[in-house]
């Protein structure tokens, strides 16, 4: 589904990514890892559009997407939940959820079954649809930014440490919902810094370090790696 071959990215001068290369199959959930600043953001925002690659290229179901605009990535297919929420704190929650299907908007009965299906996902917004975002707990907070990703009815969803400040058993919440969402159907890419738990959905995964992918392997070949394990795990 996803094909990203020896993508370079510059901040200026930096070399934030050098020559990574991954692919992502048609229903997989597949994890990357990598400390602060190793450049997984910067991999999500290049796919998304928000940043233009040095070179390289990124296939997305068979089309070059590197270089389009963020909108049209999302109307590919594509969609992120980045990394701090970035909710609108004053709009209720579902008016949060609603904004999610912009592109769509004219597709009002597509749009109430999206987010009917959001509801269903995470019952607590449901009670909480009136309230302003900026009120919820950070799991519920994390909640609508998933849910609003959803809401563009993507086929690939990005998702950029959903768990970050959460606490761990919402964090054993979040990522069960992320498995029910992929087995929903939906093709996820997920970056996360909890390796262990990661890898323990995963089907596969991918390590960066320094902007280079330096491992690749299965869930069970990278849980058994001792570098993996030394570096992320503690173990």
């Amino acid at each position: 589904m996803l094909e990203i071959s020896d993508l370079s990215v510059r901040y200026g001068e930096f070399l934030a990514l050098r020559g990574v290369s991954l692919e992502v199959a048609e229903g997989e959930l597949v994890v990357v890892l990598g400390a602060n600043g190793a450049g997984k953001s910067t991999l999500f925002r290049t796919i998304n559009g928000l940043m233009k690659p040095d070179s390289g290229e990124i296939t997305f179901q068979g089309s070059r997407i590197d270089g389009r605009p963020a909108n049209a990535v999302v109307k590919a297919g594509i969609a992120q939940s980045a990394e701090g929420r970035h909710l609108f704190p004053e709009l209720s929650v579902q008016k949060n959820l609603t904004l999610g299907a912009y592109l769509r908007r004219r597709d009002r009965a597509g749009v109430k079954s999206s987010i009917e299906r959001v509801y269903e996902l995470f019952p607590i917004l449901y009670d909480k649809r009136n309230d302003p975002a900026g009120s919820l707990s950070g799991g519920q907070q994390q909640m609508v930014a998933i849910g609003r990703a959803l809401m563009a009815e993507p086929r690939l969803l990005i998702l950029d440490e959903p768990s970050l400040g959460l606490a761990p058993l919402v964090t054993k919440q979040m990522l069960e919902a992320v498995v029910e969402i992929n087995h929903g159907g939906i093709t996820v890419l997920l970056a996360e810094q909890n390796a262990q738990a990661a890898l323990g959905i995963a089907h596969k995964g991918y390590v960066i370090e320094n902007g280079l992918v330096t491992l690749e392997g299965t869930r069970d070949e990278l849980m058994d790696n001792s570098e993996v394990r030394r570096a992320y795990m503690g173990a």
